[in-house]
């Protein structure tokens, strides 16, 4: 069976519990409440004949860019998000993209589904669990 196409422009429309995700990064207190107040896009492209992927996030305050090929290990600079450098495999899990980041923080990795026109996004870190809500532009 195909995998889906991630590919697109996702605008955020909700989340969740991201302050205390923030916080178990050790993201001090005033870059937390800028960064839960911003909405960023996500801009995808996707190749799902040969796996790789490029995801933009781009906001107001910082944009984020990660390339990568699905299940190929890579080493993930994370200094624009918190000062950090990860050992990182995305993989397919269903149809769910599974991010699994090795580095200081224990159990820290995310996954991505999509439902309909919406791309979900969950972010784990040492036992704590944001969520956010992407809607695909027209």
């Amino acid at each position: 069976m195909s995998k889906p196409n991630y590919s697109g422009v996702f605008h955020m429309v909700e989340q969740d519990n991201m302050d205390a995700y923030l916080a178990a990064l050790d993201i001090n207190f005033a870059l937390r409440k800028i960064v839960c107040l911003l909405k960023p896009t996500k801009d995808i492209s996707h190749d799902p004949a040969t796996g790789s992927m490029k995801i933009r996030t781009i906001t107001t305050f910082k944009n984020f860019n990660m390339d990568f090929k699905i299940g190929e290990e890579f080493t993930e600079d994370l200094q624009a998000v918190d000062g950090r450098t990860c050992q990182t495999t995305v993989s397919w899990d269903g149809n769910n993209l599974v991010c699994v980041q090795r580095g200081e923080k224990e159990g820290r990795g995310w996954t991505h589904w999509l439902e309909g026109d919406k791309l979900h996004l969950e972010m784990r870190v040492q036992g704590v669990v944001a969520k956010q809500v992407f809607k695909k532009a027209d």
